[in-house]
């Protein structure tokens, strides 16, 4: 116990100082996200990865937090998955390379004894799936950090119920390093995960939410999965659905994810974060009682009826190539004026 709290303090310092320490690297190597209107450095991913790995690691071969066995083979893949990622955002593979590689990576990481191996290709599969959306969920500055931070806790709740002490204490070193990287992540961003950091994030979650329910039942563990990770599905739905409604083409971006559509809707960037952090808490809180058995099963009905209406409500907002928050003409120069004017019609 006392060891998990030290570790959690050293790497929410240690991931601050690294995404700080890595910005100028990042820009002069150019790993920066080119989505945004000047290039955000793309050190944050990195430094997660590099500080949780260090830390766990330190943890397990001084014998003070042993990770247990999978859990080491977990770690190795996550990483793995990571440099994938990393690729992507310096060379833009094609979309179903990283997906493919995290399919792959999360065969090989599913404990087939306790799933059976029908339950362990669904949960293989679920890995993957969670994955990806979790990078989706890196479209809004602090978004992904603070959805992945309180989704880590949950999950180190539920393995620290089921004695997994390597486990509970692996993910509160994640959790904490995204904390440390919400100090340069919070709006206006100063530094960003990038796919790299954020399938790192996603697949390490995802992993070790499976091996915490692995032996418990599909049906109620399907369940408590999903309400673990309910922001993170249900973007990917409403993203998904949005896009084949529009005859859009899936794999291709556009601002139609959450934050997007509630930007639309006149929030402003933090108060988009906050609301969606609110909602994974909500679902979070939801998923670990129902791990403990503390509610029924109807609780988890109760988070899929919301997520489900919240998609059905944020699908029919319509969406424009490009969003521009408005300026006061005081503001704005001429030039930009009548920019702003010819893309709002």
């Amino acid at each position: 116990m006392l060891y998990g709290i030290v570790a959690a303090a050293i790497a929410l310092l240690l991931s601050a100082f690294l995404t700080g320490l890595l910005r100028v690297p990042a820009l002069r190597l150019e790993i920066v996200d080119r989505r945004r209107r000047w290039p955000v450095p793309l050190s944050g991913g990195m430094a997660v990865a590099l500080t949780t790995g260090l830390v766990a690691g330190v943890g397990d071969r001084v014998g003070a937090a042993p990770l247990g066995t999978g859990v080491g083979s977990l770690l190795a893949a996550g990483a793995g998955v990571g440099v994938l990622g990393l690729a992507a955002d310096l060379w833009r593979l094609r979309w179903w390379v990283p997906l493919a590689g995290t399919a792959v990576a999360a065969a090989f990481v599913v404990p087939y004894g306790e799933t059976g191996v029908p339950g362990g290709v669904l949960a293989a599969g679920w890995i993957a799936a969670v994955t990806v959306a979790f990078r989706g969920l890196d479209h809004a500055d602090g978004l992904a950090g603070t959805v992945g931070a309180v989704t880590a806790f949950g999950v180190a709740a539920c393995a620290a119920v089921e004695l997994m002490d390597g486990i509970a204490v692996l993910l509160s070193v994640l959790a904490a390093a995204l904390t440390g990287f919400l100090l340069h992540n919070w709006h206006p961003a100063r530094a960003a995960l990038g796919a790299g950091g954020s399938l790192f994030v996603g697949f390490v979650i995802a992993s070790a939410a499976v091996f915490a329910r692995a032996g418990q039942g599909i049906g109620i563990g399907a369940g408590v999965l999903f309400c673990l990770t309910a922001v993170a599905c249900a973007d990917a739905v409403l993203v998904v659905l949005g896009r084949r409604l529009a005859r859009w083409p899936v794999p291709r971006g556009r601002p139609d994810h959450l934050g997007h559509r509630l930007r639309r809707l006149g929030l402003a960037p933090r108060a988009v974060t906050v609301l969606l952090g609110a909602g994974a808490l909500g679902g979070v809180l939801v998923g670990v009682c129902a791990h403990t058995g503390r509610v029924s099963g109807g609780a988890v009905l109760w988070v899929a009826a919301v997520a489900a209406v919240v998609v059905l409500v944020l699908v029919r907002l319509p969406v424009t190539p490009v969003f521009r928050p408005r300026q006061r003409s005081s503001d704005a120069s001429p030039q930009v004026t009548t920019q702003l004017r010819v893309r709002n019609g």
